[in-house]
């Protein structure tokens, strides 16, 4: 209650208008519903206006899109954000927030050279030879100018807008408190974490705002494409560059939206499109940090048919785990694993269905659904949409970094199809996803998850006597607890011991190559084809068990 109230008394101005403004849109029941405190009640009944001309009978993602839209840049920026839950909104939704454009109306000249100044601290004439006033894009955080620096360098110079910060703060505040009850008043919207979507969106927005990350971002990109002539990502003057400004390179070029004017360019389409397809797959199943936001507005297409990325303040990071986790996804599929689809799922969301033999029969429909399909007729964004509309059903909602992956490969294909009519997505994941594959398996993998496999296990016994002192304790005092879950156990037990076996075997072979390598360097002992005989004895069971390592996966139905 208090924080309620000081919640209400800090942002009154700003509680007035958001309920107000949901209430021109039709919206005013779902703010009655919520309960909001007294201040936003009564200013909601006075403001309870007739719908605008034009919503009447709209249906309501229409009606909370121009909402949005009205409520200003937090909101637009929350509507980007939610058109990524493909797992948590039906498609009419997800189309509605792909429609929330962040252009706003640019700031007025007089304002720009204070603002230069306020943000590197010199007058604007003393920093560049040139600067256009008028912003050659403008949007809710910050806009841009084409400037020449005092050596002729053409960059780009991006200024976040005055005052912003203060206002999405406010307006943060009031998203949290508006989850939370939302929570509160609507049960069946918990499984959806709303209070959690918030606070990922406040963290999204933060990092957005502050240039300076952008710019970090920029770094990476151009690190892990220096080896690729056809990608560019522009460079950072560091020295212009800090939480409110980022001054990079100028980058010339035809707009992706622009596709008509590609081959009068002397472009190719279809080759940028097969560039793009790479870059982007590159990006998320090798780099394991990916650009969130490909859409044709954030690609500029160049001379030679090179792809130019700009625009990185929503970037997306997904770990070695997560990778392996997507080519079991893309395997269980491929062999028509219920199963493994299953546990991947699950280990992503960390939750259960709650009808969980229900869950499998919908799994082997959607299976069956895609079983003759060929592969290189295989459309991943359908494919994406009807995953992510099955797990829906049964309440089971994405971690933000794989919501966003999946969002990042349907704009994808879609500007793939842009640009070649033809273009399949597939064709250019299968390849990255066979190397995937391979790579688990080479000694140097292999070698490394043994090392990782027998520091975890030591840890572990390390920690046991402490474990052990602690589940004492919790007896004595009556706090110690055992819920049992029979279900479907022997289903259980033998998943369970396949995968002991399969574990145990993986942390011998590991304990056998790191053991032979020790008394490969020793170099003691009797020899065979002038090695230590121990040595290579232990790499060639190593090797055997390696192979029925992956046998056992291949025959366990885990292929592409």
């Amino acid at each position: 209650m208090l924080k309620e109230t000081l919640i209400a008394m800090r942002d009154l101005p700003r509680l007035k208008e958001i309920t107000g403004i949901l209430f021109r849109h039709g919206l005013g029941q779902f703010a009655q519903r919520l309960k909001l405190p007294r201040a936003l009640a009564k200013a909601g009944a006075w403001l309870n206006l007739p719908l605008p001309e034009g919503d009447e009978g709209l249906p309501p993602p229409v009606r909370v899109r121009l909402a949005f839209e009205e409520l200003g840049p937090t909101f637009i920026k929350l509507g980007q954000i939610l058109s990524t839950r493909v797992d948590v909104f039906p498609q009419e939704w997800i189309t509605e927030f792909e429609k929330l454009q962040s252009n706003v109306p640019p700031l007025h000249p007089e304002q720009v050279p204070h603002l230069v100044k306020q943000a590197l601290g010199h007058p604007i004439e003393e920093l560049f030879a040139e600067f256009e006033m008028e912003p050659i894009g403008s949007a809710s955080i910050a806009q841009v100018h084409r400037a020449t620096l005092k050596d002729g360098t053409v960059v780009a110079v991006k200024l976040r807008r005055p005052g912003i910060l203060p206002k999405v703060q406010a307006d943060l505040r009031i998203l949290e408190h508006i989850a939370g009850l939302i929570e509160l008043e609507f049960p069946d919207a918990r499984r959806y974490q709303p209070t959690e979507i918030v606070n990922e969106f406040a963290r999204s927005l933060n990092r957005e705002m502050n240039l300076a990350i952008e710019a970090r971002n920029m770094e990476r990109f151009r690190r892990d494409f220096a080896d690729d002539p056809f990608v560019h990502v522009p460079g950072v003057y560091w020295d212009y560059t800090n939480p409110a400004v980022n001054v990079q390179d100028f980058i010339d070029g035809q707009a992706a939206t622009r596709v008509d004017a590609l081959q009068a360019a002397g472009l190719d389409p279809i080759t940028l499109a097969d560039r793009g397809a790479d870059a982007v797959l590159r990006m998320i199943l090798i780099n394991g940090f990916f650009h969130a936001d490909p859409h044709p507005g954030n690609v500029i297409f160049q001379p030679d048919n090179c792809i130019a990325f700009i625009d990185f303040g929503m970037v997306g990071r997904i770990s070695h785990a997560r990778r392996d986790e997507i080519v079991d996804l893309l395997a269980a599929l491929s062999g028509r694993d219920e199963r493994a689809m299953i546990d991947v799922l699950i280990e992503w969301t960390g939750t259960t269905p709650v009808d969980e033999d229900k869950f499998a029969d919908d799994i082997s429909e959607f299976m069956f659904q895609y079983e003759h399909v060929p592969l290189k007729d295989l459309n991943i964004s359908q494919l994406i949409v009807d995953i992510m509309a099955l797990i829906r059903d049964h309440g089971i909602v994405l971690p933000p970094d794989m919501a966003m992956l999946f969002k990042a490969l349907i704009t994808l294909e879609g500007l793939g199809r842009q640009l070649n009519p033809d273009f399949q997505l597939v064709e250019h994941l299968t390849p990255f996803v066979r190397e995937l594959i391979l790579n688990r398996y080479t000694p140097k993998t292999l070698l490394k998850r043994g090392k990782q496999t027998l520091v975890e296990a030591m840890g572990m016994i390390g920690d046991l006597p402490r474990d052990l002192i602690r589940l004492g304790k919790d007896i004595r005092h009556g706090k110690f607890r055992i819920n049992f879950d029979l279900q479907r156990l022997d289903s259980f037990g033998r998943q369970l011991d396949r995968t002991a076996n399969r574990l145990t075997m993986g942390i011998v072979t590991g304990c056998l190559i790191i053991g032979s390598s020790i008394v490969m360097t020793v170099n003691a002992g009797p020899k065979l084809f002038g090695l230590p005989f121990f040595g290579f004895l232990g790499f060639m069971v190593a090797f055997f068990n390696s192979i029925w390592l992956i046998w056992s996966i291949w025959r366990a139905g885990k292929e592409w």
